[in-house]
C-alpha cells in the first residue's frame, strides 16, 4: 500500500511521520497536531500549560484536556513503577545541567532557586480535578512531563490520523513511537530496536500490529570539568542515575505507556527493571554497560 512520509523538528526532537493509505494532507496534519501539543507541554514556552501550572504551583491552574490526560498519565505511571517513574524531578534535572533550551535560554537562571539534587517529593501534591479541568501542584512542586509527552503526543496523532480516513500511521517523536492500522507492507508494522553502543545497528528486531515503542537510554551526557552527568535522575537520590543499565526499551499497548516503563526500567536497574515490565503487563528489554542484553517473557511474541 502506498505510504507518504516526513521528517521535522519538533519539542527538542526529530519526529518521523509515515501515513498509508493517505496524503500530504495527513502529513500536514500531524506537524500541525504536534506543534500544538509542544505549545501546550514545553516547560519551556511560559504560556504553556506546564509552565504555567509550574508558576502557579499552590494554587488550581486550568489546563487544556490534552493537558489534563498528560499529567493523569503521568501520576498513573508513578503510581504503577513504585515511583521509578516520577514526573516532579524537574529540579534536580536542572542541577544536572539539562535546563535550557533554544526557546527559553535563561530558563536555568529563573529555577535557580529550586534547582537541587533531592530525593523527588513524588505525585502526592498533584491534584487532578476532571470536573473543573484544573491541576494543583503543591507549592514547592515542579512537574515535567518528561518523555510520555512526547509519547502520548505521538498516540493522539496517530490515532486522529486514522480517524482522518489513513489506513495506517507511524508517528515517532524522538523515539517514542505508536504504529496503528496497516503498514506500508501489509497489516502491521516491521520495527528495530536501536543498539544504544552501535547506532546503525539494532538489539532486535519487532512486528507490531497497534502499539507502542519506546527507548531509554542514559548515554546523552553532559560534562562539568571532570563530572560527567546524564539527564535521568533517580527519584530516589535527585542525582543521575548510577543503574548499569545502559538503555531499556518497552512495548505496550501505547507509546506513552512504552516510555514511562522503559525509563521505570532503565532506573530500577536489571533485575528491579525486568520485573517491573514483567508486572506492568508490557514487554522489553533492557542493555546493560557491558553489552548483554536481558529480555522479558512477553518480548518474544513480537519477535
Amino acid at each position: 500500500m502506498a505510504a507518504v512520509e516526513s521528517r521535522f523538528r519538533v519539542m527538542g526532537c526529530e519526529a518521523h511521520v509515515v501515513v498509508v493509505g493517505g496524503g500530504r494532507s495527513h502529513l500536514r496534519q500531524a506537524e500541525a497536531e504536534l506543534r500544538r501539543l509542544e505549545e501546550r507541554w514545553s516547560r519551556f514556552l511560559p504560556d504553556s500549560d506546564v509552565a504555567r501550572l509550574n508558576r502557579g504551583a499552590g494554587s488550581p491552574t486550568r489546563v487544556d484536556a490534552d493537558t489534563l490526560t498528560l499529567v493523569a498519565a503521568a501520576v498513573e505511571l508513578h503510581r504503577v513503577t513504585a515511583g521509578w517513574f516520577d514526573p516532579t524531578v524537574l529540579p534536580a534535572v536542572v542541577a544536572a545541567g539539562f535546563g535550557a533550551s533554544r526557546h527559553d535560554p535563561e530558563a536555568v537562571t529563573r529555577m535557580a532557586t529550586s534547582a537541587v539534587e533531592a530525593p523527588a517529593p513524588g505525585c502526592g501534591g498533584v491534584d487532578i480535578d476532571v470536573t473543573a479541568q484544573t491541576v494543583r501542584l503543591a507549592s514547592g512542586i515542579a512537574f515535567d512531563p518528561g518523555g510520555i509527552g512526547k509519547g502520548l503526543a505521538a498516540d493522539l496523532v496517530a490515532e486522529k490520523l486514522v480517524d482522518s480516513g489513513a489506513a495506517g500511521a507511524l508517528v515517532n517523536v524522538g523515539g517514542d513511537l505508536r504504529v496503528i492500522g496497516s503498514g506500508p507492507e501489509g497489516e502491521g508494522w516491521y520495527l528495530e530496536v536501536e543498539d544504544p553502543f552501535q547506532p546503525d545497528g539494532f538489539v532486535v528486531r519487532l512486528f507490531l500490529g497497534d502499539g507502542g515503542l519506546a527507548t531509554s537510554s542514559r548515554l546523552r551526557i553532559r560534562r562539568r570539568g571532570d563530572d560527567v552527568r546524564h539527564h535521568l535522575i533517580d527519584p530516589r537520590t535527585g542525582r543521575p542515575s548510577g543503574s548499569p543499565v545502559v538503555a531499556a526499551s518497552v512495548v505496550a499497548g501505547t507509546a506513552w505507556l512504552a516510555e514511562g516503563y522503559a525509563k521505570a526500567a532503565l532506573l530500577a536497574g536489571p533485575e528491579e527493571g525486568i520485573d517491573l515490565i514483567e508486572d506492568g503487563g508490557v514487554a522489553g528489554l533492557v542493555v546493560l554497560e557491558d553489552g548483554s542484553v536481558r529480555i522479558s517473557t512477553r518480548l518474544g511474541v513480537f519477535l
